[in-house]
């Protein structure tokens, strides 16, 4: 899978730095954008744990608002990790402190 994360990430750079520039303004944002989706892909691919299940997500949202978790003080770490986890693929910028 590493190659084809190391495909995509070739790609998105050429995107990036090759092509964008090179269309019409009206087009541009449309490249940035999937030169970032081909960036999320190949995180994707290289993560080979799943990042989300929605099932859990739902399971433990409706805990939440059942009250099973007032009182837990795991939740903000749980939540936050789960958070983490879908920005380490989707976003890793945002998880770097200022």
């Amino acid at each position: 899978m590493d190659d084809i994360a190391d495909l995509l990430d070739t790609a998105a750079a050429a995107m990036r730095a090759d092509l964008t520039d090179a269309l019409p303004p009206d087009r541009r944002y449309t490249a940035a954008m999937v030169a970032s989706a081909m960036a999320i892909a190949a995180r994707a691919l290289r993560n080979p744990a799943p990042v989300h299940d929605p099932a859990a997500d739902r399971a433990l949202a409706a805990a939440i608002r059942a009250g099973l978790h007032d009182d837990d003080p795991a939740l903000p770490a749980t939540l936050r990790a789960r958070v983490n986890a879908r920005l380490a693929v989707s976003d890793p910028a945002a998880l770097e402190t200022p």
